[in-house]
C-alpha cells in the first residue's frame, strides 16, 4: 500500500474552491492508500500570523478535514508543528537544496511580489520545508495543483542529491498523483478571477461553513451575463460566469461541461441558480453542521491531533534520526 501525504495551510474554514479542487480527493484517496494529512501551522508563518487566529484557524481548519470524512482512526491527522522531525529535516535539505533551484521558484516570486526584499526567508526556503514533509514519512505519492508541480519537482531533486552526496538509495522518489481534471473554481464576482479565502468580499466564494441561506444568496447574487445557458460547450467561449458556474456544478455531479449543457442549456440564469443552489446545499450543509459540531467539542479535536502527532512522529522520527546519521551527527 503506497503512501501518501499531503498538508493545507490552516487558513480557516475552507472555500468551495479548497473542497472542489483538493479537499474531496483527499477523502476519496483513503481507500487502498496509507494517507498522512497534515495541517501545516509552520508554512503558515511564513508570512505574519495574529497568534489568536492562527490557533483559532488551525482548528478549524482540523474539523473541516474531519468532517469531509477524513478516518483519524486508519488514517493520520496531525498538525506539523508537533512532529519536529518536519523542521529537523527541513535544515538539512536548506543546506542539500541550491540557491539557484529556489531562485526558480515562480510562487516565491508571486508571493513576495515587488517587494521581494521584504519577505521572510522562511518564504524563500518554504519548498525545502515542503519536501522535508513529505520525505519524513518515505512517502511516495502526493496529490498536487499546477501551482505546486514546481515544488514536487524541487523535493525529487533535493532527495537525488542528498542521495548522491551521501552514496545512499535513502529517500525515494515522489510521484504526482493527478487526480483527474481538476476543478478550478472562480469567483462568484469576478469569473476570470480564483475564488479566495483572502478576497475582501464574503460575496465572492462560498464557505464550506455556509448555511443553506447563505449558499442561496450568494448563488442568487453570483454575476451573470443576460444570455441563457449555451446548448453546446463552445457557446461558453469569452462567458467566463457561465463558464464558472457550469463548472462548479459538474464537478459536484462528477460530470462534464457537455453533460450539464445538455440538461441544463437554454435555460435563463434564474432558473440554473436555483437548481445549482439546491444542489450545493445538498453536498455543503452536512459538512457544515458537521464542522459546527466538530468545534463545539475542541477538547476531541484536539485529542485526534495529539494522537495523529504521535502516530506521525513514529514514522518520522526513525527515518529523520537515520538521515542525522548520514549526514554524521554524533549522537552522544
Amino acid at each position: 500500500m503506497q503512501r501518501i501525504f499531503s498538508g493545507i495551510q490552516p487558513s480557516g474554514i475552507p472555500t468551495l474552491g479548497n473542497y472542489l479542487g483538493a479537499l474531496r480527493n483527499w477523502a476519496a484517496l483513503q481507500d487502498g492508500h496509507e494517507c498522512i494529512y497534515c495541517v501545516v501551522d509552520l508554512h503558515a508563518i511564513t508570512a505574519f500570523q495574529d497568534p489568536k487566529e492562527l490557533a483559532l484557524q488551525t482548528r478549524e481548519m482540523a474539523a473541516t478535514l474531519l468532517a469531509i470524512g477524513i478516518d483519524p482512526t486508519k488514517h493520520i491527522v496531525f498538525l506539523q508543528s508537533g512532529v519536529r522531525a518536519h523542521a529537523q529535516l527541513a535544515w538539512i535539505f536548506n543546506c542539500v537544496a541550491r540557491l539557484g533551484w529556489l531562485n526558480r521558484m515562480t510562487q516565491f516570486k508571486d508571493k513576495a511580489g515587488k517587494d521581494r526584499e521584504n519577505a521572510s526567508s522562511g518564504l524563500y526556503v518554504y519548498p525545502n520545508l515542503m519536501a522535508a514533509d513529505i520525505l519524513a514519512y518515505h512517502a511516495t505519492r502526493v496529490p498536487v495543483g499546477d501551482d505546486q508541480r514546481q515544488h514536487l519537482e524541487l523535493a525529487n531533486d533535493i532527495a537525488q542529491k542528498f542521495n548522491h552526496d551521501y552514496g545512499v538509495d535513502f529517500f525515494p522518489n515522489i510521484e504526482p498523483l493527478i487526480m483527474g481534471p481538476a476543478a478550478r473554481v472562480m469567483s462568484l464576482r469576478d469569473g476570470t478571477k480564483k475564488m479566495s479565502k483572502s478576497d475582501p468580499s464574503d460575496q465572492s466564494r462560498i464557505n464550506l461553513n455556509d448555511d443553506a441561506d447563505t449558499i442561496a444568496l450568494k448563488v442568487r447574487r453570483a454575476k451573470t451575463d443576460p444570455e441563457p445557458l449555451p446548448s453546446g460547450i463552445d457557446g461558453l467561449a469569452n462567458r467566463p460566469e457561465a463558464r464558472n458556474l457550469v463548472g462548479i456544478y459538474a464537478a459536484l455531479t462528477d460530470a462534464t461541461h457537455e453533460d450539464v449543457l445538455r440538461e441544463h442549456g437554454g435555460k435563463g440564469f434564474g432558473d440554473y441558480k436555483k437548481v445549482l443552489a439546491d444542489l450545493l446545499v445538498e453536498k455543503l450543509t452536512p459538512i457544515a453542521a458537521e464542522t459546527k459540531r466538530l468545534l463545539a467539542d475542541p477538547p476531541y479535536v484536539d485529542a485526534v491531533l495529539r494522537d495523529g502527532a504521535r502516530r506521525a512522529a513514529a514514522i518520522a522520527d526513525p527515518i529523520v534520526a537515520k538521515a542525522e546519521d548520514l549526514v554524521g551527527f554524533l549522537r552522544v
